[in-house]
């Protein structure tokens, strides 16, 4: 499956692959034909880009999943103005994973908010404070979790469809990031984390963590 967020580029890239082929080696034309290979390597990359596999989220009472494919580069206990007490789980996504986004956990969007900022390095921990990003908080039986979508220094922008007062799924699709990024999940203090610094997880299918509930 193809996200829809890449279809008008890899449609204009393969029109421009097929008629830079056709022309150079009909016409023979040398420019034409270098330029049917750069645009054929470009086509071959945003196809493996913008895969977006469908997939089938784990089902488990407050069982969290990885919103997004890639490395967790960090784990740490944070104080959040929203969710408080917490830890955070930062994944790092390269150029080559898969760059939809997961509801790491059902329940209730509370709010969705944009923050315009910088494009440092997605792998660099000052980019969840002050990169560009998509902030969304969900509710989940009297519980804050918080997902944010952090623009990298090749991304430049954050697709999030997530809506106020809307009840979704563990494992629903909610956004996307053009090209290389960052993914942060806040979850209260007492969470338990399943995974560790170093390890490669899949959106919407790998149990990172689960939540518990508070007395």
């Amino acid at each position: 499956m193809i996200a829809p967020e890449g279809r008008k580029i890899l449609i204009a890239l393969m029109v421009s692959t097929l008629l830079c082929g056709l022309t150079g080696y009909v016409y023979e034309q040398g420019l034409l034909k270098i330029f049917f290979y750069i645009f054929g390597v470009l086509f071959v990359f945003s196809l493996n880009f913008f895969r977006d596999p469908t997939r089938v989220a784990p089902q488990g009472e407050g069982l969290l999943v990885a919103p997004a494919d890639g490395k967790v580069v960090l784990i740490d206990d944070v104080e959040d103005e929203t969710v408080g007490r917490a830890k955070q789980i930062s994944i790092f996504l390269n150029v080559f994973n898969v760059h939809s986004n997961k509801i790491p956990v059902g329940g209730v969007v509370e709010s969705v908010d944009y923050k315009k900022g910088e494009f440092k390095a997605a792998f660099d921990h000052a980019a969840s404070d002050v990169n560009e990003q998509a902030v969304i908080v969900l509710s989940r039986d009297r519980m804050k979790v918080k997902v944010k979508q952090i623009a990298g220094l090749i991304a430049r922008r954050i697709h999030c469809y997530a809506e106020v007062g809307a009840t979704v799924k563990t494992g629903e699709r909610f956004g996307f990031i053009m090209f290389g990024s960052r993914t942060d999940l806040i979850v209260p203090f007492n969470s338990v984390v399943n995974v560790k610094v170093g390890d490669k997880v899949t959106g919407g299918k790998t149990v990172i963590g689960q939540l518990k509930a508070r007395i």
